[in-house]
């Protein structure tokens, strides 16, 4: 199983290199972009089938050392 982790962070936390990315299409003429968020994805290949066990150890991951949640949000996509 692969699990997707998605992390960003939260509304309110300054972003400068999404803003450096917005500031980079605007100068290229991409028009109609009112922001952008930089993240980061972690992909992770897990040995077992099992999706509920798989959707917690991932979140405990998630929770301990893929994000700091204190400023990051993440979203987890299991395949």
């Amino acid at each position: 199983m692969t699990a997707i982790v998605n992390i960003f962070l939260k509304d309110g936390v300054l972003d400068p290199q999404g803003k450096a990315i917005h500031h980079a299409l605007d100068a290229m003429n991409f028009e109609g972009v009112e922001d952008v968020r930089m993240g980061k994805q972690i992909v992770l290949k897990l040995s077992t089938d099992n999706k509920e066990e798989a959707q917690k150890e991932v979140e405990q991951m998630a929770q301990e050392i893929l994000a700091n949640t204190v400023i990051e949000d993440y979203t987890i996509e299991l395949l």
